[in-house]
């Protein structure tokens, strides 16, 4: 019964150890990803309101405004997500983002669909998990509860 004890022991440590720099890396790319995206939206925006206008089909929304939120949503969310600001809300909309991407855009299942699955396994994990301990979030948390203990709350 002690070597389970010491190796669940070990498995917990490792794992609080790995979790870092996975969880870090995980909003990098996925960050990169989309801001790259964002990126070749904007420096190409004739072609983008054309793919938005007859390639993409995003249901309610007209083209324009699609294209639109859609440059806006790679650009914004990501910076977020590279900080580790609000990293649970933000993955959550770049995850519902990936989704309405892959509705949209048929030509992605049969070229980018493993991508877009890895991508988001990689944000529900974010979503569940948090940006880990090298995030703005954390250091808020951490500031908060120390306010909080100082004034004796």
């Amino acid at each position: 019964m002690q070597r389970i004890r010491y190796f669940n022991q070990q498995v917990m440590k490792w794992s609080s150890v790995l979790s870092t720099p996975f969880l870090l890396l995980s909003r990098l790319w996925v960050a990169w990803v989309f801001f790259k995206s964002g990126l070749l939206k904007l420096s190409q925006w004739d072609s983008t309101l054309y793919l938005f206008e007859y390639e993409y089909q995003v249901p309610l929304l007209s083209p324009v405004i699609s294209a639109y939120l859609a440059t806006s949503v790679e650009l914004g969310l990501p910076i977020l997500l590279m900080i580790g600001l609000f990293t649970r809300i933000t993955a959550l909309g770049l995850f519902m983002f990936n989704i309405m991407a892959v509705i949209a855009s048929p030509v992605l299942w049969e070229q980018g669909f493993v991508d877009h699955q890895l991508w988001g396994v990689m944000l529900a994990t974010l979503v569940i998990w948090g940006g880990g301990r090298v995030s703005l979030d954390r250091w808020i948390r951490q500031d908060s509860q120390k306010m909080s203990n100082d004034q004796g709350l």
